[in-house]
C-alpha cells in the first residue's frame, strides 16, 4: 500500500517567492483548463482532452506574451495541475453514477486561497541531497525537518503551504510487506464516546483530551482581534494567520493523540472492531462542537490503514446494532436508555452493567470476536431463584435480541 509522509519545510525568502510563483502558475493552468472545458460544454463541443489542453495551455501558451512567465517554473507541476483537474472531474462523474459519495463539480481556484499545493514527480528530477535538503527544480535546496526515516524511495513529493503560512513536503512511498507485526492473542471492541474518547471491551477507558475546549480562550481572543481589523488590510491578514496558527496547534495535538492511540491499539491487539458512527448526523445536533473536537472519523481511518499495513484485522459493524441495549452477559435486549443512564441492571440476569464497557463488548461480539465480557459488569447483583424452584409456574424468558 502507499503511504504519505509529511515533513516541515523552512524555505528562505527567495525560495518562498519561487514557491509563490509555482503556486500561481499551477493555479492559472488549472483555471484555464477548467474554463476551456466549461466553454466546450456550454457550446456543445467535444470535451477537450488532457493532451490537447497541455499543448494549448502550456507548450503554446509559453510562447505568448500573456503567459510567457509559465516558463519560470517546472513544467511538471503544470502537467500535474491538469491531472488534478482530471481527477476532480472523474470524482464528480463517479459521484453522479453512484460509484462514490457525491461531490460538487470542479471550481475555479483563487489566489486568495489560504492553502496552496504543487506536486513534483520523478520526471522533475527532484532529489534529497546528501546534506538532507530537498532540491526542487527552479526553487532550490529547501531545509527539511526530518522527524523520521522514509521506509523506501518516494515516488512523488508535494509541497504544501497551509492556512497558517507553514510549508510542508509530503512524500508518497510504497510500504514493505516485512512491516507485518507478529501475531498476538488479544482482540478488542471499541466504543467511541465524548466523556471518554474510547472505551475498550477489556474495561479500559481512555479520557477525551478535548483539545478544542482547552484552547477556546486563546482562540476567542485571536478571533476577536481579527474581527476588529479593517478588511483587506495588512493587519487583518496578520490576524488571520494568528487565528489559523491557533487552530493548527489544536489540529496537530489532536492528530498526534490519534496516531499514538491507534498505533498502541494496533500493536497490542490482533483484531479490532468499531461501530460505524453517523458522524454527519451527530454533527447537526447540540453536541456538534464536541463531536468535531473528538475527531472519530480520523481516528477510525487511522486504525483501518494501520491494520492493513501491519497485518491486523479491522472490522466495522453496522451503526444500527443495539450495542447499548443488549446485555453482554445473557444477550437479552433490555430496550433503549437515555444518555444520562451510565449504569443499568439487566432485567433478565440481574447483572449490573457499565453502559460504555457493555457496548464495547457487544461491538466485539457483533464483529465475531471472542472477547471476555468481564469488564462490562460492574458488580453482580443478587440473582433471583428460578420460578420453578420458587414454586410458581414457569414463564417464557424474554427473547434474545436479533
Amino acid at each position: 500500500m502507499q503511504l504519505r509522509y509529511s515533513f516541515r519545510l523552512y524555505p528562505g525568502a527567495g525560495q518562498r517567492a519561487a514557491l509563490a510563483r509555482a503556486f500561481g502558475c499551477a493555479r492559472v493552468v488549472y483555471n484555464d483548463a477548467l474554463r476551456a472545458r466549461e466553454t466546450a460544454r456550454s457550446e456543445d463541443m467535444p470535451f477537450p482532452k488532457t493532451g490537447d489542453l497541455s499543448k494549448t495551455l502550456i507548450t503554446e501558451a509559453k510562447k505568448t506574451p500573456e503567459r510567457a512567465w509559465l516558463a519560470e517554473v517546472s513544467a511538471v507541476i503544470l502537467q500535474q495541475s491538469l491531472r488534478d483537474l482530471d481527477t476532480a472531474y472523474r470524482n464528480f462523474f463517479d459521484g453522479l453514477k453512484g460509484k462514490r459519495p457525491r461531490m460538487g463539480a470542479p471550481r475555479y481556484k483563487s489566489r486568495k486561497d489560504t492553502r496552496q499545493t504543487v506536486r513534483f514527480t520523478a520526471n522533475a528530477r527532484w532529489l534529497i541531497t546528501p546534506g538532507g535538503k530537498l532540491r526542487l527544480p527552479k526553487i532550490g535546496d529547501l531545509q527539511v525537518k526530518w522527524s523520521r526515516t522514509l521506509p523506501s524511495t518516494p515516488s512523488t513529493v508535494t509541497v504544501v503551504k497551509d492556512s497558517a503560512g507553514r510549508y510542508f513536503a509530503s512524500f508518497v512511498v510504497q510500504t514493505d510487506p516485512s512491516e507485518v507485526l507478529p501475531e498476538v492473542t488479544p482482540k478488542v471492541g471499541i466504543d467511541l464516546g465524548l466523556t471518554h474518547f474510547a472505551v475498550l471491551s477489556d474495561g479500559r477507558k481512555i479520557d477525551s483530551p478535548r483539545f478544542l475546549r482547552r484552547a477556546e480562550k486563546r482562540l476567542k481572543k485571536a478571533q476577536r482581534e481579527l474581527s476588529r481589523k479593517e478588511k483587506d488590510s495588512k493587519n487583518r491578514d496578520k490576524a488571520r494567520v494568528r487565528v489559523a496558527r491557533a487552530h493548527a496547534r489544536v489540529a496537530d495535538a489532536r492528530r498526534e493523540f490519534h496516531h499514538r492511540l491507534s498505533t498502541k491499539l494496533i500493536g497490542e491487539n490482533q483484531a479490532i472492531a468499531v461501530e460505524d458512527l453517523a458522524v454527519k448526523g451527530l454533527a447537526r445536533t447540540r453536541l456538534a462542537k464536541f463531536v468535531h473536537d473528538a475527531g472519530w472519523s480520523a481516528f477510525v481511518n487511522m486504525l483501518e490503514y494501520k491494520a492493513a499495513r501491519y497485518g491486523r484485522t479491522f472490522i466495522r459493524i453496522g451503526r444500527f446494532e443495539p450495542t447499548s441495549q443488549v446485555c453482554s452477559q445473557c444477550g437479552v435486549k433490555d430496550g433503549p436508555k437515555p444518555l444520562h443512564v451510565r449504569v443499568w441492571t439487566c432485567s433478565a440476569c440481574g447483572a449490573i452493567l457499565d453502559r460504555d464497557v457493555n457496548a464495547a463488548v457487544n461491538v466485539a461480539k457483533a464483529a465475531g470476536l471472542a472477547v471476555s465480557a468481564c469488564g462490562a459488569q460492574v458488580r453482580r447483583a443478587p440473582v433471583p431463584a428460578p420460578r420453578s424452584e420458587a414454586g410458581t409456574h414457569p414463564t417464557s424468558q424474554p427473547s434474545a435480541a436479533r
